[in-house]
């Protein structure tokens, strides 16, 4: 499984980007897509989810209303639709892959066994 993000780029605050992620475990019924974020100086953070049964998604607070992790089925691609983008978004943003079900966290890093190599987001104030 090879992932690759995609999409990342300059933006002033309160603008936007979408990122994209192929997700290459589409034919998996379990497990979740995931974007995950690091900042420098800082460990790396959950920001979104979803599953692979149902569509369910999980947003950390810090990006709830703001973000949202829409799914091309078509294109066996999960995005990552970033609005009123803040200075604290900028990062190197991850996708993750599960493809299958351990605990159902999917805020947790353990829960995705495929990881790509980022792409770097950077919001000027």
């Amino acid at each position: 499984v090879q992932l690759q993000a995609s999409g990342g780029g300059l933006v002033q605050a309160g603008g936007s980007l979408r990122l994209s992620c192929v997700d290459s475990g589409r034919t998996f019924s379990d497990g979740a897509m995931g974007w995950f974020r690091q900042a420098p100086g800082k460990e790396r953070e959950f920001v979104a989810a979803i599953t692979r049964s149902g569509g369910r998604t999980y947003y950390a607070d810090s990006v709830k209303g703001r973000f949202t992790i829409p799914r091309d089925a078509a294109k066996g691609t999960v995005n990552l639709q970033m609005n009123s983008l803040k200075p604290e978004d900028t990062a190197i943003y991850y996708c993750a892959a599960g493809m299958k079900y351990y605990s159902g966290n999917y805020r947790l890093d353990s829960e995705y066994e495929y990881w790509g190599q980022g792409t770097q987001v950077t919001v000027s104030s």
